[in-house]
């Protein structure tokens, strides 16, 4: 699978003529895990949605190989902090984005995908009876199942229990090792150390830092950042 390489060029947004995210400036090879930490207000999930193109910068630009994101969408996945749910089936949830993409719906490819999240035994109960971890493993699914290069993920295991958010975590972790690129955020410095891979630390819409995961767990370069870890922020 080849790679993408993501650009935020002097990226800011506003809301009542503050900025809440930025400006800020990042470039990076969508490659392997990169998390996003921070605290409460930080502008985690702001960061994903304008890095994916759902909400447009009030200034500077997102590219992704030189493309703009809101043009080059369907090359990547996002998965909500609470995913939208469709009144059908799990299975149904699984196929509605390859059916609103034009693609075909092999029901082989269907079937690994419930497989790999851990619904095939449950492909034909309504998808609202599904647990809150078996709701995020079948977006994860629906995400994957169109075989994106980038996933998305915002904060999905917030309100998980330790079971439900290790078997997501296992989903996640598969899919970096099949080659795409996953950007997750997450407030949980356990989570963090368990998935490791690359980091970047906001706090109040700015990136204060960036390193790997096990070097900024061990010693975060920055005030906020060991302030955070510390429980004091």
């Amino acid at each position: 699978m080849s790679r993408l390489s993501c650009q935020l060029e002097d990226v800011s947004v506003k809301d009542g003529g503050a900025d809440v995210l930025g400006p800020l400036s990042l470039t990076f090879e969508a490659t392997g895990l990169l998390l996003v930490m921070g605290p409460n207000g930080a502008g985690k999930s702001l960061l994903l949605r304008v890095m994916h193109g759902l909400t447009k910068p009030s200034a500077g630009r997102v590219l992704w190989n030189g493309a703009p994101a809101e043009e080059t969408l369907k090359e990547r996945g996002f998965v909500f902090q609470t995913p939208p749910l469709l009144r059908r089936s799990v299975r149904a949830n699984v196929i509605f984005p390859l059916k609103a993409l034009g693609r075909r719906c092999e029901p082989e490819r269907i079937d690994n995908a419930l497989t790999d999240a851990r619904l095939l035994e449950l492909a034909d109960r309504p998808a609202a009876l599904l647990s809150g971890g078996e709701r995020q493993r079948m977006a994860v699914a629906r995400a994957l199942v169109c075989e994106p290069r980038v996933l998305l993920l915002d904060e999905p295991s917030a309100s998980l229990d330790p079971a439900s958010t290790k078997s997501l975590e296992e989903m996640i972790l598969a899919a970096v090792q099949s080659g795409i690129g996953v950007v997750l955020s997450t407030h949980d410095p356990a989570q963090a150390r368990r998935l490791g891979g690359q980091l970047i630390f906001l706090d109040a819409g700015r990136i204060v830092e960036r390193q790997s995961t096990e070097a900024f767990l061990m010693r975060p370069l920055s005030v906020a950042g060991s302030n955070y870890l510390y429980g004091r922020i």
